[in-house]
């Protein structure tokens, strides 16, 4: 497998969490969780940033960028801010999961980029309820 490929996978799954992030924001209320709101809000913001990078990345590299999907399943009902908080926390796991399989298939500026995008989604599922882990997004090495 080739870094493009690698890329193309990382930007499949920023698709993927962004398409969740928007959910999220619409069913989250400023006025009633705005911790949470906020959280939701910069997770966006940080996936909308992320996806940005890897289109030029992948464009700069001679190839085309993998497309989003019309929609994407959910990974649990989001009726309310709990629901809301755990939907956010297991995007941001599998989004670790996927930087952490980019920073072991990449090398120079893919692998930092991989690093630095695993880091922040390690610090992003701390604000929603998530727990510190020796090696996000790499569950054969969690200290669980």
């Amino acid at each position: 497998m080739t870094e493009v490929d690698a890329l193309q996978e990382t930007l499949a799954g920023e698709h993927a969490a962004l398409w969740v992030y928007g959910v999220l924001g619409g069913q989250t209320s400023k006025a009633t969780s705005p911790r949470l709101y906020a959280v939701v809000d910069a997770g966006y913001r940080a996936h909308r940033g992320r996806r940005d990078l890897l289109v030029r990345t992948i464009r700069d590299l001679g190839a085309e960028p993998v497309a989003a999907e019309v929609a994407y399943a959910l990974p649990n009902p989001v009726s309310n801010p709990d629901q809301v908080a755990t939907a956010g926390l297991v995007t941001e796991q599998r989004c670790a999961a996927t930087y952490a399989d980019l920073v072991a298939r990449t090398t120079g500026s893919h692998r930092r980029l991989g690093i630095e995008a695993l880091t922040e989604s390690a610090v992003r599922q701390l604000g929603l309820r998530g727990s510190p882990e020796i090696f996000p997004g790499a569950d054969e090495l969690a200290d669980r």
